[in-house]
């Protein structure tokens, strides 16, 4: 009698790791992003947009299929680092021809100008990249047709994915394309050619929309490190005019997260301003972007040449007013001068973190009959939920994040205004900002931290202290009619996390806390606290404002000490909780 042959599941030597949505697209740690995972994940998404309706942003069968990367060596070949894995590109390339697509590879361009392109003409796209998350991790990002994956998607694509997953596995070993490593069977395949258009349509798309106004006489360094977008950051602000000292390439790849610049890195850009200023004579700011150049890194430059960082969240209000937007979507992390400055009255009701939830608000602020929309993150990356047009020119919608806009609406606000850049922002109301992150918290600890001080109701969004109880508030304000005991229950949460936000540490009484997106605390002297565990990393993410940045950065540097600080405290107590 033959033996029946093992399945592909039943023959592979390492324990799968299932990749997991995170904030925006899919990531991990390279060492388990086999090309089989990839395939299986991408194949799922793929095979889900050609059911749903154009409508809806489906795909067609026989179409083509954009995909682009970014510099991360594993995005386009294996890593012997990394266990040998990598080549993830090549995966998805396979899985979109399984498809019945066609794939076009678009070469190594940024996130924003991959999905410009595309959603241009109707087509789906992916883009590999792992953005600002360390080396040692990498990932991809699916669009539809007309925009970005939202967080409705999600459930129908992960039973999807299981369904490949069982359909794959259980595959005779023989038949596979996979061999006992998760790695295709015939080893190192080349990409299709690439194909250029999507970075002159780019270029073009900002040359465009700001012709007749120039940035002549501004000289910027542009801190071009390990982006994908680097050539073509210097490319377009040399085509509006401007002087560009490109510094700071790097072969190797630098991690860069817009959203936590810390002392030691913004010491790092401090001597790179200082050799290039040394060299080539002052400049007015710098100018960068993270890995998949999707989130702008911008820094003014002090009288006496101290460069001085810019939060995405002051870029945001900064754009908004010069493109003369008439909503703005931002979430609930978004430093809160947007409430108290010339935007207030355009903000729509703030969202969760993420710019899936972004394009979400933004689509219901079209409904409503906005005009002119718009959206970003604390991470600077800047969305358009609608066409904006600005002195006869027009910029289509692009509703996902992208790092050339909010760098030339800064710049050409700074011109049109004829102020420098810390002048333009010293213009913003007196709140500032901060974020740090604790790295290496498992993300079921950093879970149980939000549930350990969250409602058991969940449709408790936030609860306020006065006069000894508590009132607590649906996602719209609405006050929630509760017992005295759930409102009693949330004054014990109130005491708890009191605990650990003291007066030794400056902070006052709790006055009220969001819970639309983690833990957001706010005190009655006006500081802002706010605990969330990060979308696609074990990482805890402290984020802070204040009424000056010295008292922002003490709160961040007071969440994030070691070994003892504030998030350090909350991980020991939710660990003690445990049976």
């Amino acid at each position: 009698m033959m033996k029946r042959e093992e399945s592909l599941r039943a023959s592979l030597d390492y324990e799968p790791q299932p990749l997991r949505f995170g904030t925006s697209g899919r990531r991990g740690e390279v060492v388990h992003l086999t090309q089989l995972e990839v395939y299986i994940n991408a194949l799922a998404e793929l095979e889900y947009l050609q059911s749903l309706p154009p409508g809806q942003g489906g795909i067609v069968r026989g179409d083509e299929f954009y995909f682009a990367c970014d510099l991360r060596p594993s995005s386009t070949r294996f890593v012997p680092e990394q266990q040998g894995r990598g080549e993830i590109a090549q995966a998805i390339v396979r899985a979109i021809r399984d498809a019945g697509m066609e794939p076009v590879n678009l070469g190594l361009i940024p996130t924003p100008a991959l999905t410009c392109y595309a959603l241009a003409r109707g087509r789906g796209s992916m883009m590999i990249t792992g953005s600002h998350i360390p080396f040692e991790r990498n990932g991809y990002k699916t669009n539809t047709a007309i925009g970005e994956l939202l967080k409705k998607d999600e459930g129908p694509i992960n039973a999807r994915v299981e369904q490949v997953r069982a359909r794959l596995y259980a595959q005779p070993f023989g038949e596979s394309l996979f061999d006992r490593n998760g790695l295709f069977k015939c080893g190192h395949q080349d990409l299709p050619p690439e194909h250029g258009g999507a970075r002159e349509a780019y270029i073009q798309r900002y040359v465009g929309f700001f012709a007749g106004h120039t940035l002549h006489g501004k000289r910027l360094l542009a801190y071009q490190h390990s982006a994908v977008g680097r050539d073509m950051l210097v490319e377009i602000l040399r085509r509006l005019g401007a002087e560009v000292v490109p510094a700071g390439r790097s072969e190797t790849f630098v991690p860069i997260d817009t959203e936590n610049i810390d002392e030691a890195q913004l010491g790092l850009m401090q001597a790179l301003a200082n050799e290039v200023s040394g060299r080539c004579g002052p400049f007015d700011a710098v100018a960068s972007t993270d890995g998949d150049s999707d989130r702008p890194l911008i820094l003014g430059v002090e009288p006496g040449g101290r460069v001085r960082f810019f939060g995405g969240d002051l870029v945001g209000m900064i754009v908004a007013e010069f493109l003369g937007a008439d909503a703005v979507v931002v979430p609930v992390s978004c430093n809160d001068a947007i409430d108290r400055g010339v935007l207030k009255d355009r903000v729509e009701p703030k969202t969760r973190i993420g710019s899936p939830f972004v394009v979400a608000g933004m689509e219901k602020a079209r409904a409503k009959g906005r005009r002119a929309v718009c959206g970003w993150e604390a991470n600077g990356g800047f969305l358009t939920g609608s066409d904006i047009e600005r002195e006869g020119h027009l910029l289509t919608a692009l509703p996902t994040r992208d790092a050339m806009l909010p760098i030339l609406g800064v710049l050409f606000s700074m011109t049109t205004k004829r102020l420098p850049m810390t002048a333009l922002f010293d213009r913003l109301p007196k709140r500032f900002s901060r974020a740090a992150l604790l790295k290496n918290v498992p993300r079921p600890v950093s879970q149980r931290i939000v549930e350990r001080f969250s409602p058991v109701d969940a449709a408790v969004k936030e609860a306020v202290f006065e006069g000894g109880g508590g009132r607590l508030l649906d996602e719209d304000g609405g006050e929630l009619a509760v017992s005295v005991a759930q409102s009693q229950a949330m004054c014990d949460v109130g005491a708890d996390l009191s605990e650990f936000f003291t007066p030794v540490l400056g902070f006052s009484e709790i006055a009220r806390i969001n819970y639309t997106d983690g833990v957001r605390i706010y005190f009655a002297n006006g500081d802002v606290a706010h605990v969330r565990p990060s979308g696609n990393a074990d990482e805890l993410r402290i984020y802070a404002v204040a009424d000056t940045q010295a008292r922002a950065d003490a709160i961040a540097k007071a969440g994030v000490a070691e070994p003892d600080g504030i998030l350090r405290q909350l991980e020991k107590r939710v660990q003690q909780d445990q049976p």
